[in-house]
């Protein structure tokens, strides 16, 4: 499932291929995608632009240059793509916006969808949803307060949206051993010392998996050297029974509170 680093990837990488330039049609194949009649998404569409696109934790948000804003949460198994005809993956889409002859590919939203909402809508929607992990306001003393509330289990607290936003399975497995703390330990029950390196770590894992396009290794575009260099940087995620960068011991694969988990029993306490 992307996460916060894969979409905000895509938008960044997305900015300059569609802002500004003017809707020209759309297709619906999956109206369990959008949550409005099919007709009414398309005319509330076609003609307008893309003026801005902002990432809230896993969702992208397409502020149209009307009073509506198109919510974008992938979900497991969705992805996106943009180009041409000839250039589209073999795969089957459920949404595709045309920019003139280049398109904007909805993949896989079985599970996720494409929402349209107005602005003043979109404050409610997104209310229960945590702070942002880069946020300035969240203070190395705020995150110790947020953490001592926590009486689950670090892996369920992290990919809890409404702990901080944006972070799930991949990068919860990865900020625990770049912390070198066990996911399977109780949030509140932490050290100072240890809450203080789960905090840079949240950090330094975030943003290095930004900047090297997040671990989802399907291209945005044609050309795109970016989306998914991060996913051979993984240190345990998907890494079962493979050595651990710092201490060799064979990486773990395990299922704490039913969610798929990695770490390194060795170096992580």
């Amino acid at each position: 499932m992307p996460e916060l680093p894969e979409m905000e990837n895509y938008r960044r990488l997305l900015i300059p291929l569609i802002c500004q330039k003017q809707i020209s049609d759309v297709e619906i194949t999956r109206t369990k995608s959008i949550n409005v009649d099919p007709e009414v998404f398309r005319e509330q569409l076609v003609g307008t632009y893309i003026v801005s696109i902002e990432r809230r934790a896993k969702h992208l948000l397409f502020h149209l240059s009307t009073d509506h804003v198109l919510v974008l949460h992938l979900m497991l198994g969705g992805w996106i793509f943009f180009g041409n005809e000839e250039q589209k993956p073999d795969r089957t889409t459920q949404v595709v916006i045309h920019f003139g002859t280049m398109k904007l590919y909805f993949i896989g939203l079985r599970l996720g969808y494409l929402h349209l909402f107005t602005r003043s809508q979109v404050p409610k929607l997104l209310a229960k949803l945590g702070p942002e992990p880069s946020e300035p306001s969240l203070t190395p003393t705020d995150f110790q307060r947020l953490i001592k509330s926590r009486k689950s289990n670090l892996k369920v607290t992290l990919v809890d949206q409404s702990f901080l936003s944006g972070i799930g399975n991949c990068y919860s497995d990865e900020i625990c051993f770049y912390a070198g703390i066990l996911p399977a330990r109780k949030a509140n029950a932490l050290s100072l010392e240890e809450e203080r390196r789960l905090y840079e770590a949240i950090h330094s894992v975030l943003n290095e998996a930004t900047r090297y396009g997040g671990y989802m290794e399907s291209p945005l575009f044609v050309g795109d050297q970016l989306t998914g260099q991060f996913d051979s940087m993984c240190r345990v995620y998907d890494r079962e029974g493979e050595p651990c960068f710092r201490c060799g011991s064979k990486i773990i694969k395990d299922e704490i509170s039913s969610k798929k988990c990695f770490y390194c029993s060795n170096c992580q306490s």
